[in-house]
């Protein structure tokens, strides 16, 4: 039994590696008159597992790439579509070896892309925007859209008096530092009919963003729905107390976390990221189809936490972020170049854009899959 090149080598700093184990099989030689169909059949003879690797390639094996990847924040349930590709073999089937780092955020994120420290990473795609709108910026571009929908959210205690949008003038918002969605609160006050200066903003730190709104001490906060809402349940608030305004339900156009790519990396090794974008499409398919599977890998790289918060957050993202009505159109990953522009016209109500970048300033079409494999079946 042998491991990825990756899984051999010595431990980095801030470097975490998936703790599987694999089992590669020696693979029968392929003539010429063997059919694809016999090939496909062949393999799934090999063994059965609760998720399989679709993607059989009858051709030549690419050339091996490794590939250092980086999360914006710990594996949580967010991260199930990257776990799956690595605990399933979708990356090894690309042969790929990625190694895995945690970084602290998107800005950190963006940093190491940009200093070359990570080839590929994830981010927040608006974050991505304001960074292309430096003009010094170096052409870091995503490759795939994880969240079609960003998670941006206002949560509050109806029992504090919030019982609609409107109803947060005059009101305690809590705003945690780095807090992402606050960015685009301006421009959804506005679109709301909403006066903004009527809504008081107290500065938070992350640690206490939850616990405050439990005591209280704040009335609503900001934040992302998948984690403040199953976290405040967690503590104890009743469902029926919480009230979500999910930013894009009322009306932001703004997109989430997506995969970015080292600028050198994609001129460099353009097919690597392709694969790796093919292994995490199905990954993202994969965790659709069958998330409580799903979950059940990501426990297995979790430091603590609750199968049951996860699960739902799992479920609130999938629902909410990832199969959106764009999605079930035109499938996972790509961007809609107007949806782009206005996400733009939102962003500018709170930052000052030097250079107005385009959509292909910001997001590469060229390393997705051919639209047939991006699609999903519910």
């Amino acid at each position: 039994m042998s491991q990825p090149a990756a899984f051999n080598r010595p431990y980095r700093a801030n470097e975490i590696h998936f703790r599987f184990v694999t089992c590669i099989m020696p693979m029968p030689k392929l003539t010429p008159h063997i059919s694809r169909r016999t090939i496909i059949q062949g393999i799934g003879a090999l063994g059965a597992t609760a998720f399989h690797a679709p993607f059989v390639h009858a051709a030549e094996e690419p050339a091996a790439a490794n590939i250092q990847f980086t999360l914006d924040r710990p594996i949580d349930a967010i991260a199930a579509p990257f776990v799956l590709a690595a605990s399933r073999g979708l990356y090894r089937a690309e042969n790929l070896n990625v190694a895995l780092q945690v970084a602290t955020g998107s800005k950190d994120t963006i940093t190491r892309v940009a200093a070359g420290t990570t080839d590929i990473a994830v981010a927040d795609f608006n974050a991505l925007i304001r960074y292309r709108a430096d003009p010094d910026s170096l052409p870091i571009r995503a490759a795939f859209v994880l969240l079609n929908r960003a998670p941006y959210a206002v949560v509050a205690r109806k029992s504090r008096g919030v019982i609609s949008l409107g109803s947060l003038e005059g009101r305690l918002l809590g705003v945690a530092e780095g807090d992402l969605a606050i960015r685009l609160w301006p421009a959804l006050a506005r679109r709301n009919g909403i006066n903004a200066s009527a809504v008081k903003l107290e500065k938070i730190s992350p640690a206490v963003r939850e616990p405050m709104l439990s005591a209280g001490q704040v009335d609503a906060v900001t934040g992302f729905s998948y984690l403040s809402a199953v976290n405040l349940r967690d503590r104890g608030i009743p469902a029926d107390d919480l009230a979500v305004f999910r930013f894009a339900e009322f009306g932001c156009p703004a997109y989430g976390l997506a995969v970015i790519v080292n600028p050198k990396f994609a001129a460099a090794r353009p097919d690597a990221v392709r694969r790796f974008v093919r292994a995490v499409t199905e990954g993202v398919r994969l965790t659709i189809r069958q998330p409580d599977k799903a979950i059940d890998e990501v426990m297995t790289q979790m430091d603590g936490g609750a199968r049951d918060l996860e699960l739902a957050r799992l479920k609130i993202a999938i629902g909410d972020n990832i199969v959106t009505d764009d999605v079930k159109r035109n499938g996972l990953g790509g961007i809609d170049p107007a949806r782009f522009d206005a996400s733009l016209e939102a962003i500018a109500e709170d930052f000052t854009l030097r250079k107005r970048p385009g959509a292909a300033d910001v997001f590469d079409t060229a390393f997705l899959p051919d639209v047939g494999d991006r699609t999903i079946s519910l």
